[in-house]
């Protein structure tokens, strides 16, 4: 058995073929690629009895991975992040059977490591000398240093008010990086002309190259594998460009294609902020495709992307699993980050708290039941985002003594 059963690459509008091994974008219709693999072989010769048996990482799927040699993996030991129960948050929102698949734990503090070891482990396999993209924070940071781990280049541009820590981790790798008065795909533009004038750099902003989804994916793998090969009844999770719940409804169909889950499929719930809401717009108008806000501003950087290339793919997942797609405020987001940690101990991102405020609005409004298993994805750690905390503390003199707590 090959570590990789890679196939190809489909045009997700048309279904055009495309040749797997070569340096890939978007395809001809200007659609992002999919990735897809002989599962008959897979099935054959894999068992999940054989995968438990593997190494802790995301890498234990390295047949639906489209990495074809174990010799060209980049790694920092992403994957098999904890799917942590959050009682207390559960009894607070009314949903006992409360989940967090929380990605805070991986290499450089966001689910975006997942993406950045696949899609460079691929670029590098296939030749590629350098990497290039616009990025809200996150996305830029993981591939800077993945990138840096392979012997690579890296050419990252970000909007002037990303975070500044992940500005400091591209420099800490050594990548060129830029800062932009803009939105993200003002900084795309930048990229796309700078990737034009320059030769061996790939561009890998979000969908327009076919190997960052595929790490993503496996979240959806390890969700399964955690819950012993079965689905919950409930995802949600934070939604910009759409990579994250796009790679978890496409693992989805290829394990059941696989038989390594049943038939039923959990409700994929697509979470945004206020501020920014193209897909939730799109969902209420029971549209295929979104629209751009005329302004897109939220605290939740992560998910500021007002037209997603993918965001026709992102309202399929929703509609096929019969999910949701909901906006929260940036005060609610902030209110649950906070209830979280006092609640059950864990310090998560703004992109993922908002998952954890939407799924109050669910609860309350019907569509999430008491009984339901539900999963929340927390993208990142809270401590990349110390700007959500106000320190509003007392200062008190070296002698002068902690006063009494104020009792009730």
């Amino acid at each position: 058995m090959s570590f990789s059963s890679l196939s190809h690459l489909e045009c997700s509008r048309t279904g055009e073929r495309v040749d797997a091994d070569r340096v890939a974008g978007t395809s001809v219709a200007g659609a992002p690629l999919l990735a897809r693999y002989d599962l008959d072989r897979v099935r054959e010769t894999v068992t999940p009895q054989d995968i438990a048996a593997r190494r802790p990482d995301l890498w234990r799927y390295h047949e639906v991975l489209p990495v074809r040699s174990p010799e060209h993996v980049v790694t920092l030991g992403e994957g098999m992040t904890p799917l942590l129960p959050t009682p207390n948050f559960g009894k607070h929102a009314g949903v006992p059977t409360l989940l967090m698949k929380d990605e805070g734990l991986v290499p450089t503090g966001s689910f975006k490591a997942r993406g950045a070891a696949v899609g460079v482990s691929r670029a590098a396999e296939l030749g590629v000398r350098g990497v290039a993209m616009p990025t809200n924070g996150n996305a830029g940071a993981a591939w800077a240093l993945y990138a840096a781990r392979a012997g690579m280049k890296s050419l990252i541009a970000m909007p002037n008010d990303a975070p500044s820590i992940t500005m400091k981790e591209c420099l800490s790798a050594g990548a060129e990086l830029y800062r932009v008065d803009g939105l993200i795909g003002d900084a795309g533009k930048l990229v796309a002309a700078a990737v034009a004038e320059r030769g061996g750099y790939q561009e890998t902003s979000t969908l327009k190259e076919p190997y960052r989804l595929e790490g993503k994916k496996t979240m959806g793998y390890e969700i399964a594998e955690q819950l012993g090969w079965r689905m919950p009844d409930v995802i949600l999770y934070p939604t910009g460009g759409g990579v994250g719940i796009i790679g978890i409804y496409k693992a989805l169909l290829e394990m059941q294609e696989l038989g390594w889950i049943g038939d039923k499929l959990p409700r994929l719930v697509a979470v945004q902020a206020e501020g920014c809401a193209p897909i939730v717009d799109a969902f209420a108008r029971g549209a295929r495709e979104s629209e751009p806000p005329a302004e897109a501003r939220t605290i939740a950087f992560g998910i500021t992307v007002p037209k997603a290339l993918g965001d026709f793919l992102v309202l399929d997942a929703v509609y096929a699993t019969d999910g949701t797609a909901i906006a929260v405020s940036d005060e609610q987001l902030l209110a649950a980050q906070r209830t979280l940690t006092e609640l059950d101990g864990t310090f998560i991102c703004p992109e993922g708290a908002a998952c954890f405020a939407a799924l109050e609005q669910l609860r309350e409004g019907g569509q999430v039941a008491e009984g339901d298993e539900v999963v929340v994805l927390n993208t990142g750690a809270g401590i990349k985002y110390p700007e959500t905390v106000e320190l509003d503390v007392p200062m008190l003199g070296r002698t002068e003594p902690i006063p009494a707590p104020i009792s009730g």
